[in-house]
């Protein structure tokens, strides 16, 4: 079941360090997009992106492509 409310979650791969995101990939087959949104505000804006935008993003990090070292 789907709603139109964001489910937000916070990946098990983060370390609290204070650069986290939250998504709400509940909103994928209603509304198309991923929301995502800095965890350390979340009365701050939400970016609403595309969900094929987001999987290449995330099969990217996956992939080691935004490595800085």
């Amino acid at each position: 079941m789907t709603t139109d409310t964001p489910r937000w979650y916070t990946s098990s791969y983060s370390n609290n360090g204070g650069n986290c995101i939250e998504v709400a990939t509940n909103l994928v087959a209603a509304r198309g997009v991923v929301p995502v949104r800095d965890s350390k505000n979340p009365a701050g804006p939400v970016l609403d992106l595309p969900a094929g935008a987001f999987a290449t993003f995330v099969t990217g990090i996956k992939r080691g492509d935004l490595d800085t070292a």
